[in-house]
């Protein structure tokens, strides 16, 4: 009655307590709730006067809807979910290699603007060498000429090195920032294959529990007398309890008796002794019936 009371999502969110309270009871306490009532608070344990018997813990081992509707309609919401929160890793991801991207093209572009700006001041200071170059030149006199060549070389030389050296460091930091772009995407990858791998292996989990219990129930829905009487009852009677049970075969022995696993197959089945070859019956082999209690 305390669980029966209750709304599926209150139960949902408040499984624990609701359970100690149908336990153990509760106390009113003077705590008020959002609507100014007072709150149920569960008691610490129950006793059984009868026996003294005092239960002092409760331990929910798991909260599964009855309602197959409500069972589809939360399994529905959990995926629903797990799709949210994977497309949010996924837009996440993106988002982290685009803006990683556009770092690197930043920084590739501002260093192209330095190496041209450099660029340009060497040329710009090769163009007034070779201005002085050409004054001395007119003068006529051949070791100023020579000088300002010299020198000429000399800036024209530390010009191309410090281009191959920019270049170098703009390359540098261009592979750098796409090391790093791969390196969060593989990492952001794993991570969602990890998450997909434990999802399956949760829900096949819980296949096998629905399936267990499942089988389990069927068995005690049939209780022990009802499996007697189909081991006593002949074939016709045995084909009328299993169609009143909505079953469609069963195979029921003591665990003592060997059965021909071939025959009893064929039984199942539904073919008759008639279908099988003679060598079988002349084998001496038991029928699809035989072995069966």
């Amino acid at each position: 009655g305390a669980v029966a009371s209750v709304t599926f999502d209150d139960f949902h969110k408040n499984s624990a307590r609701i359970i100690r309270t149908a336990v153990f009871g509760f106390e009113t306490l003077e705590t008020k709730g959002p609507e100014g009532r007072a709150l149920p608070q569960p008691r610490d344990w129950a006793v059984f006067p009868q026996n003294g018997l005092v239960v002092s813990s409760v331990d929910v081992q798991s909260v599964e809807p009855v309602d197959q509707r409500t069972r589809d309609a939360l399994q529905r919401s959990v995926q629903l979910a797990i799709e949210i929160t994977t497309n949010s890793q996924e837009a996440a991801a993106k988002h982290e290699a685009q803006r990683l991207e556009q770092e690197a093209r930043g920084r590739l572009e501002r260093q192209k603007i330095l190496d041209q700006s450099e660029a340009e001041k060497a040329r710009r200071e090769l163009l007034e060498l070779e201005a002085l170059s050409t004054a001395v030149e007119s003068t006529g006199t051949a070791k100023a000429e020579a000088e300002s060549r010299a020198e000429a070389l000399r800036i024209e030389g530390e010009g191309s090195v410090l281009q191959a050296k920019l270049k170098a460091e703009a390359l540098a930091i261009e592979t750098e920032a796409e090391l790093q772009r791969v390196q969060k995407v593989r990492e952001l990858e794993l991570a969602y294959a990890r998450s997909q791998l434990e999802l399956e292996v949760s829900k096949a989990q819980q296949l096998a529990e629905v399936e267990v219990n499942k089988f389990k129930q069927m068995t005690e829905a049939l209780g022990p007398s009802t499996i007697r009487d189909l081991a006593v009852a002949g074939p016709e009677m045995q084909v009328k309890l299993l169609q009143s049970l909505g079953l469609k075969s069963a195979l029921i022995t003591d665990g003592s008796t060997p059965i021909n696993l071939f025959n009893t197959a064929l039984g199942l089945l539904g073919v008759g002794s008639e279908g099988q070859p003679q060598a079988q019956k002349a084998a001496g082999m038991p029928g699809p019936t035989e072995g069966l209690l």
